[in-house]
């Protein structure tokens, strides 16, 4: 069985967020043992397999997605990684669709460019007070914190960029916090400093409990992102960038109560699965 190693969100190499791709052979799925063992293997931040389905259904493929840790209800880079490996790999053309357990059937396409758009559900977003501890774990105090739903992640707003790159979390801190509130993770945005270098916002995003002390390129944080950055800038097309160590922008378009994540990927590593 082949696997892959994609940089997503990215135009070359070791930069964008790395993401294991594995397309399983027609059947049934493995057992989660396995699953979360090949992801531990790999210890990147998300690994997603992608089963076959047969022709005629709601969807072509079944995915899922696992940290080294956990399985996870909604992946960004690693769907991104996955049609990319499909595009190359399979010579896909025109739009996938893919089951998932807890997400619904989504829909990605490759644009002519060879960037990767994908269709996924918006992540609503309601204000709720800065929880206890936050503030001391981020070395900020966020202006506002919102809860997103189904997504399960704190957006938290601080204010200005500067503030989003300088955070030094606290990650043990915010593990327990999150646990305790019931999270996934927690983002922290602002907007731009200026329109010069090509986005309207930044982001960071961190969910050591999951096994993702800081993850480089968070598609699904984008979700969120986009109908809050949105509703503020007044505008439904916008650019985001994630100020982690390798960086990465993420294009995203609201579309009701859709968002389109549109960014490129790299093919950096392949190779074959022998277990």
């Amino acid at each position: 069985m082949r696997i892959h190693i994609v940089d997503s969100f990215a135009d070359r190499p070791f930069s964008g967020n790395p993401a294991g791709v594995c397309l399983l052979p027609p059947g049934q799925w493995p057992q989660d043992p396995w699953l979360r063992q090949v992801a531990a293997e790999l210890n990147h931040s998300e690994t997603a397999f992608a089963l076959p389905l047969p022709a005629g259904g709601e969807a072509d493929w079944e995915i899922r997605w696992f940290t080294p840790l956990v399985e996870t209800n909604l992946c960004g880079h690693a769907t991104l990684a996955t049609v990319h490996t499909l595009h190359r790999e399979r010579g896909l053309v025109g739009t996938v669709r893919f089951r998932s357990r807890f997400s619904g059937v989504l829909t990605a396409w490759v644009d002519g460019d060879g960037a990767v758009t994908l269709d996924f559900p918006a992540a609503p977003h309601h204000e709720v007070p800065v929880p206890d501890g936050l503030a001391e774990a981020l070395g900020v105090r966020p202006e506002a914190a919102f809860r997103t739903g189904a997504l399960g992640d704190l957006l938290t707003v601080l204010p200005d960029e500067a503030a989003v790159r300088a955070v030094r979390p606290d990650l043990p801190a915010i593990a327990a916090l999150t646990r305790r509130e019931g999270l996934r993770g927690v983002i922290v945005t602002a907007a731009a400093s200026s329109r010069e270098p090509g986005y309207d916002f930044v982001s960071r995003f961190f969910s050591p409990a999951e096994g993702i002390p800081e993850d480089p390129v968070t598609g699904s944080a984008h979700t969120a992102l986009a109908p809050y950055w949105s509703a503020r800038l007044g505008r439904d097309g916008l650019t985001g960038f994630q100020a982690s160590a390798r960086g990465g922008l993420v294009g995203t378009s609201l579309h009701g109560d859709r968002v389109h994540l549109t960014g490129p990927a790299v093919t950096v590593l392949e190779g074959t699965l022998h277990v």
